[in-house]
């Protein structure tokens, strides 16, 4: 580990790391444009010069410098200031200078930099020159004028997301950043090109112009969108969330966050419940809270009450259902609403126990059964990670584009149990294999069992490494198994009862449940409020607190943004409220208490973070039959209530997946 001194302070670092990266050790800010931590390293912009000796008489780029064994570097000295100036200077002779009227304005790199390193003056007075404006989809807004070529975007979508839909083309002053087709970048994660861009050439296109940063109120939560737990910032302005931007968790997100969790937040202002209803007649009509209960209490249910949680719930609502449940002498839970009866007498058993973070350090992927690109774009991203290290990817089921090469198997789930001559190889070999099983392949019988047994067999749990891994899609399914959300057969093992609770269960087919009274506690007009006989308004995830568990076990909590429209309510106070209608009083009467009730059930949901469900193989039927036909995701932007009711959402969906050429004509 090399040692160096940087304006006088000995730091030490490790090998290979940068002049730039060893003065952030020594607590010295050097501004960039270009260098990005998670990116490779272009030295486009120069702007981090830095004084070096030994070493030429001239400032040095410290983002492309290695760090040696003896430097002393400079950081502050006349030359650097100098040198910066001038880079400075350079950037803004072709830059509009239009911040007022910009949408980057007030949190723009350029304009934080050139206030700290810049002159306050130019010396060049010739033409500035004019770029076209670039199309990149519903999501990416451009105005290329603005651009000074860092490459950050460029470098972000083909490393990170895996596609190589932007880049540059021109030399010189001709150069320009473009979708070299002008089309929609196709990648679910191509908002992040906004954050990274240090101008205003790229923005948010359905934020543009909504507010400025000192505007909003900033909220800590977590994503609901997919089962990753993506941290994320909710930035309100009075009763609506105008934007989200992902928090930095390394073990979680990193610093990404797909187009889905950014931007159908505008989903949460349309096709809202907002009040109640109940069905007369075959129509749904408004109500009164005490009309709703009423009709609730007036169902000869007796025992027979059911409870199903959809995809987006919180912990804290599920508990309440289930205690409600309890009281009304039923533990009918469920939480697999398209009726998947995978075994969960073992929750190790259907974890992501690799961890999101550890799937980097993998040599040997093999995919079952799962599009990882749509059902986990940002356990997607440490597959390439891994790839990037060495590991080999094998997959069984159609063949789609994840973004990096896999060597596909076919679609036979008997593959499983009896596995081709080289990944059993491979597996044989592997220091640090891994397997995932996706929805894809859980619906098919002997699947899960199969696939225990060849975790079992090529020693995939061993000591400091656990390979086995289940994806599951939504934000509320670990939460949910922990809470007792299964039933053995299913969905289908709650047919047959008189009463059922829909925890915002949009996704169940509710045809089986025809002789069923249906109480829908939830935030859309969705599928589940269509088939309901009475609605209750609850609150989305930006509208109340709650706790969730990602896919890999992680406890996280996420805080309230906004208050719910009209009537609409917290969920668990609806609960509770309805409890003493129908006589089977919740022992609760705030959201701590609900918590520590909660908590007092299941000690692991009140710890942030890892849940050690130890590991345990249940014994389970092990011939699998049949074919891998397709994954649960039909459509990545259309997922759930709240992506339906977003336009930006259906814009994407209709532009990007099913080759909307309206808009596209529309937006050119």
């Amino acid at each position: 580990m090399p040692k160096l001194t940087v304006d006088g302070i000995e730091v030490e670092v490790p090998a290979g790391a940068t002049v730039l990266q060893a003065c952030e050790a020594a607590g010295k800010e050097i501004p960039r444009f270009c260098y990005h931590e998670r990116l490779s390293i272009a030295g486009n912009c120069r702007m981090c010069l830095v004084e070096v000796a030994p070493g030429p008489p001239k400032p040095q780029a410290s983002c492309a410098l290695p760090a040696a064994e003896g430097q002393a570097i400079r950081t502050d000295s006349p030359m650097v200031k100098k040198a910066r100036e001038g880079v400075m200077e350079f950037l803004l002779i072709n830059h509009p200078l239009d911040c007022p009227i910009c949408d980057q304005g007030g949190e723009c790199d350029l304009q934080d930099q050139s206030i700290a390193y810049g002159k306050g003056n130019s010396r060049y007075h010739e033409n500035k020159r004019a770029v076209t404006e670039k199309y990149m989809g519903p999501i990416v807004k451009t105005v290329m004028t603005r651009c000074i070529q860092c490459t950050r975007c460029i470098r972000f979508a083909e490393e990170v997301a895996g596609v190589e839909d932007i880049g540059a083309v021109g030399r010189g002053e001709d150069m320009q950043i473009t979708t070299y087709l002008e089309h929609a970048i196709q990648s679910e994660l191509s908002g992040n090109v906004v954050d990274l861009c240090p101008v205003g050439a790229l923005t948010a296109k359905p934020y543009a112009f909504e507010a400025r940063p000192w505007e909003l109120r900033k909220t800590p939560a977590i994503d609901v969108m997919d089962a990753v737990g993506t941290n994320i910032r909710l930035d309100s302005r009075g009763r609506q969330v105008l934007r989200a931007l992902p928090r930095i968790n390394e073990d979680v997100n990193e610093e990404w966050a797909s187009d889905k969790t950014r931007h159908a937040v505008d989903g949460l202002v349309r096709k809202r419940l907002d009040r109640p209803y109940i069905r007369k007649g075959g129509t749904l009509i408004e109500a009164s809270w005490d009309e709703a209960f009423a009709a609730i209490k007036a169902v000869d249910a007796g025992a027979s009450v059911a409870a199903i949680a959809g995809d987006l719930v919180d912990c804290e609502t599920m508990y309440a259902a289930k205690v409600l449940c309890r009281n009304l002498g039923s533990s009918l839970l469920e939480g697999r609403q398209t009726g998947l009866d995978y075994d969960v007498s073992s929750l190790s058993a259907v974890n992501f126990n690799t961890t999101i973070a550890g799937l980097e350090t993998a040599d040997i992927i093999f995919l079952v059964g799962t599009n990882l690109r749509w059902e986990a774009p940002l356990v997607n991203t440490r597959v390439r990670k891994a790839i990037k290290r060495g590991a080999r990817v094998f997959a069984i089921g159609p063949e789609i584009d994840l973004s990096y090469k896999v060597l596909w198997l076919g679609s036979d789930a008997a593959l499983l149990a009896n596995l081709p001559n080289e990944l059993a190889e491979a597996l044989t070999l592997a220091k640090r294999p891994a397997i995932i099983v996706g929805g894809g392949a859980l619906k098919i019988e002997g699947i899960h069992g199969a696939a225990l047994e060849l975790a079992a067999k090529y020693n995939l749990v061993r000591e400091g490494w656990n390979g086995f891994n289940v994806l599951h899609v939504a934000a509320a399914r670990m939460g949910g198994l922990m809470l007792g959300y299964a039933q053995g057969a299913g969905v289908s093992a709650l047919l047959g009862t008189k009463l059922v609770f829909a925890l915002g269960a949009d996704e169940v087919d509710w045809s089986a449940f025809a002789g069923a009274f249906k109480v829908y506690l939830g935030h859309h007009g969705d599928a589940g409020a269509q088939a309901a006989n009475v609605i209750l308004p609850g609150a989305s995830y930006a509208e109340k607190a709650g706790t969730y568990v990602n896919l890999e076990g992680r406890v996280q909590m996420s805080e309230r943004a906004v208050f719910a429209p009209g009537d609409a309510r917290e969920d668990w106070a609806i609960l509770r409220a309805l409890s003493d209608v129908l006589e089977a009083r919740l022992p609760f009467d705030s959201f701590e208490a609900l918590r520590a009730a909660m908590v007092g059930e299941v000690p692991a949901l009140g710890v942030e973070g890892l849940v050690d469900f130890g590991w345990s193989a249940p014994a389970l039927a092990s011939k699998p039959k049949g074919e891998i036909a397709a994954y649960p995701i039909k459509d990545f932007y259309l997922t759930n209530a709240v992506c339906r009711a977003s336009p930006t959402m259906q814009q994407c969906s209709s532009e990007i997946l099913h080759g909307g050429q309206a808009m596209l004509e529309a937006a050119r």
